[in-house]
């Protein structure tokens, strides 16, 4: 069994008072019977994909370093529609345009209903043809798409651009110029769409742009797990806000609920791995054999969650 928590620490804030009065007890008792195993850090120039994506990759037997995580057609995959085409995700967005920047908003605060979404792939269809690009709409933020265009693009996870200058994440490899003539090509068709038009004296954010992630080809041999891994998304929506305070609360009901019974799990079988992650670090737990003195040892130095959490975002 193998816990992933991304952003159990975030960069969007620090310091003391983001762990004043946050109580997670069964993280405490899961640090105090786990030993740290592996460290998993961005270089200075970070990868395109998130720790928690590239511990997942890892455990999926990928290569979990590459350009290409094929997030989209693993999916497929696991809804019994396994291809070696390759894929994507293609997620509608907004980008805040400014004299330096161009920043990616958070596509879930777009609220786009999906009669929007329809509405707005349905006008791009016949541009997307001309590049050999099939997309299916799959849900309001998250359209699929399959073409040889994909085979060699890298991009770069959603959740490593929202928030942050699209320039500084925008593919150079010649196998994207197809699709940033694409981008350019749907901002202008979308400036005056339908959809666009009702958005705007709602003062909701247009959309104005698309963010191409998760692309790439699955192995001709299907990978899996060699344990159950799963990803515990509900601390991710409060750190990107940067609220503190919902964050906190997540996590705590996090420790009350998931943690709780990865403890007990633990406690029956000895087996377990437990991965904390932010933005740029991962830090790997595992259960491993101690002698009888490291087990004492462990009583008096028990990490504390704040101090395993801190660690996450300090160089």
């Amino acid at each position: 069994m193998h816990l992933i928590i991304p952003y159990a620490a975030s960069h969007a804030f620090s310091g003391p008072e983001v762990w004043a009065g946050l109580q997670l007890p069964h993280l405490q008792a899961l640090l105090g019977l786990l030993q740290r195993q592996q460290v998993l850090q961005d270089t200075p120039t970070p990868s395109l994909h998130l720790p928690h994506e590239r511990l997942q990759a890892q455990a999926l037997g990928w290569p979990h370093e590459a350009d290409q995580l094929p997030w989209a057609a693993w999916h497929l995959a696991q809804q019994g529609q396994y291809s070696t085409t390759p894929q994507a995700w293609m997620t509608p967005c907004h980008w805040q345009i400014g004299m330096n920047d161009v920043v990616m908003a958070d596509p879930a605060h777009l609220r786009l209903s999906d009669d929007e979404s329809q509405q707005l792939l349905e006008a791009m269809q016949a541009f997307l043809r001309e590049d050999g690009l099939q997309v299916t709409w799959h849900s309001a933020l998250r359209w699929h798409v399959q073409g040889e265009l994909l085979a060699e693009v890298p991009t770069a996870s959603l959740d490593r651009v929202v928030g942050q200058n699209v320039k500084h994440w925008m593919p150079e490899h010649p196998a994207s110029r197809p699709l940033q003539r694409l981008q350019s090509e749907m901002q202008m068709l979308l400036y005056n769409h339908p959809v666009n038009d009702a958005r705007e004296p709602r003062r909701q954010h247009t959309v104005n742009a698309f963010w191409l992630h998760g692309a790439g080809t699955l192995p001709a041999t299907p990978s899996s797990a060699t344990e159950p891994v799963t990803v515990l998304d509900a601390l991710r929506s409060s750190a990107l806000m940067g609220d503190v305070q919902a964050w906190q609360q997540a996590w705590q009901a996090l420790d009350a609920t998931a943690l709780a019974q990865a403890l007990e799990h633990l406690k029956s079988t000895g087996q377990l791995t437990l991965s904390l992650c932010s933005e740029h670090v991962a830090h790997t737990y595992t259960a491993a054999p101690a002698a009888w003195h490291q087990r004492i040892s462990r009583l008096f130095k028990q990490p504390s969650p704040a101090a395993a959490l801190a660690a996450l975002i300090t160089p």
